[in-house]
């Protein structure tokens, strides 16, 4: 059991690789792309739908969201194609490529909170001001 399991978890970390190089390659129809960056971005992102310290559901939503989604991107790219970036991810060393991607999402998480405190601050301060002139 402990091996299917570990096999499993090797096949969807394959798969996340392979959609990530399959949403580079031209062949690929946009939405399949779309898609595929989608679920990549999610599997690799330090921030979940439900936090990981909820206990059970913290770690489901993991185990749903991403299988299913990598079913679904893995069905809408032509198998052939699919085959030949899951033999290249197999075979690749990602780490450089992992770390630049998760630097991308951090990243634009991070300009997402700024730009939420920010317009938080402002209509917070546009209030104020209203309140003031009264």
């Amino acid at each position: 059991m402990a091996n299917r399991l570990k096999e499993w978890a090797r096949g969807i970390k394959r798969d996340v690789r392979a959609l990530y190089l399959a949403s580079r390659d031209p062949r690929v129809p946009w939405y399949a792309k779309a898609l595929g960056i989608a679920v990549a971005a999610y599997a690799l992102s330090p921030i979940d739908l439900i936090p990981d310290f909820v206990p059970v559901l913290g770690y489901l939503d993991d185990l749903i969201i991403v299988p299913v989604g990598i079913v679904l991107v893995v069905r809408l790219i032509p198998p052939d194609i699919m085959a030949e970036h899951r033999a290249a991810a197999a075979m690749a060393d990602m780490n450089s490529a992992g770390r630049k991607a998760a630097a991308v999402i951090v990243s634009v998480w991070i300009v997402s909170a700024v730009l939420a405190g920010w317009l938080v601050y402002r209509w917070w301060f546009a209030l104020d001001s209203a309140d003031h002139l009264r």
